[in-house]
């Protein structure tokens, strides 16, 4: 908890300490000081505050809000009409609201106390943002994907680890009942030693050509926003649409990567394996400023044998296996393992197997269930309460999300690569190498 958390608690001990030695008890004390008919006692309230009050943020925001534990402090946004509508969402939660409004995140820093920190923000500000939070021993809860770069991945473990915070990254699949029946059934052998993994991710945007220049609008910092992406005039990309962009995004690759291939790799207990080889084509729009993949194809090997294929959907339009359709409804979307006694696919739409014995497989059967999270929210404010570790920790999240950036990095360069998971490089490209980090735009950096 944060200083004025401490002095919260250290306040009811004196006055508790005050009242028993006193010679006349007072008749009453408020319910809200006990933590009784509803309140929540002072010393276990968590003072929290959303950093990108997009519709991301304020969904997390809302989430939390369930919690009556949590108060909603402060609120950070570049455009203000963002910031009035999470104060709205606050209103209709709580029946008013007090949270300050900044634009920059190191006034808040500066003149908060904060016990955690919802970062909801398009990528390219990640890393910066959430190392400076770190750095003020706030527990966060951080959008996915971890980074832009797997450099500035790795800077954002680092600091959780050097600051000892709790950190929950928004891969909210690990949460849901599907998914860790899924993940359940493939760790714990129905399917036998798995031989490969298909990853069925979106199909990318089209492009729209170059839009004209324009104001910002009323009540947007633009040049805030942009923070350590190259400075560009305003063509009416931002919020949702900034995912189209490279300075700002991977495209649907990055976007999706953190939650399909996540749970590839809980299924396949590669929490903390990386693999060792990575290769593939993409298709790039050739005019415009859209300029992520259109389509996207790339494979990569592990250390054990197995291969991850990860792709955009329609690439998986005549997946089958054991002669079984496996495409469902969502058109290839999901994590299909391919094990020597059949497969399991999950997506979001459903749970599906070769044979509908590995789907009634007994509870019995699973002797070493994965860690159980029934609310992603929940668990992350249970976290910083417990002190114990999240479901979807910095670390997970960094090796998860360098699955998509490996991809991304051969696709530019056209390239196999080779990769060392412990000193984070390739070791046969310089080339590929210096696509593992990018340029910030001055003044803005990582914290030292």
């Amino acid at each position: 908890m944060s200083e004025k958390s401490n002095s919260r608690r250290s306040f009811l001990k004196k006055s508790a300490a005050a009242l028993v030695g006193a010679t006349v008890f007072p008749s009453i004390i408020p319910a809200s000081a006990m933590g009784k008919n509803g309140f929540v006692a002072p010393s276990n309230r968590i003072e929290m505050a959303l950093v990108g009050s997009g519709g991301m943020g304020r969904g997390n925001m809302k989430n939390a809000l369930r919690n009556k534990a949590v108060e909603l402090v402060a609120l950070c946004d570049v455009d203000k009409k963002q910031i009035e509508r999470s104060q709205k969402l606050i209103i209709e939660s709580r029946g008013k609201s007090e949270a300050r409004e900044y634009e920059d995140f190191r006034q808040l820093l500066d003149n908060e106390k904060l016990d955690a920190a919802i970062l909801a923000l398009p990528d390219h500000w990640h890393s910066i943002i959430a190392c400076n939070v770190a750095n003020k021993g706030i527990h966060i809860y951080g959008e996915k994907p971890l980074a832009r770069t797997i450099s500035e991945g790795r800077a954002i473990v680092d600091s959780v680890n050097a600051n000892n915070i709790i950190w929950q990254t928004g891969s909210w699949q690990r949460s849901i009942k599907n998914f860790r029946t899924a993940v359940n059934l493939v760790r714990n052998g129905v399917i036998g030693e798995v031989t490969h993994v298909e990853v069925g991710l979106p199909d990318g945007r089209k492009p729209i050509g170059t839009p004209a220049i324009q104001s910002p609008p009323e009540g947007v910092n633009w040049d805030m926003w942009l923070g350590p992406a190259p400075k560009v005039p305003f063509r009416g990309v931002m919020h949702f649409n900034w995912r189209w962009i490279m300075d700002y995004s991977g495209g649907q690759l990055t976007d999706w990567a953190g939650h399909h291939v996540d749970i590839a790799h809980w299924g396949l207990g590669y929490d903390n394996k990386s693999p060792i080889e990575v290769e593939g084509k993409g298709v790039y729009p050739i005019e415009g400023i859209y300029n992520v993949p259109v389509e996207y194809d790339f494979t990569c090997k592990y250390d054990t044998g197995v291969n991850m294929r990860v792709a955009n959907a329609s690439a998986y339009s005549n997946r089958k296996g054991k002669g079984t359709d496996v495409k469902n409804k969502r058109g290839g979307m999901g994590t299909v393992w391919y094990g020597e006694k059949g497969w399991i696919h999950v997506d979001r739409s459903g749970l599906w197997a070769s044979c509908q014995d590995i789907l009634d497989t007994p509870e019995s059967l699973i002797k070493e269930p994965v860690y159980f999270s029934g609310n992603h929210m929940e668990n992350f404010i249970d976290c910083v309460k417990s002190g114990k570790e999240t479901i979807t920790p910095a670390h997970v999240a960094h090796n998860s999300i360098s699955v998509g950036l490996l991809g991304e990095i051969a696709m530019l360069t056209n390239q196999k690569l080779l990769w060392d998971g412990n000193t984070e490089r390739f070791t046969n490209s310089e080339q590929a190498n210096r696509l593992l980090s990018r340029p910030f735009r001055s003044p803005w950096q990582l914290p030292q």
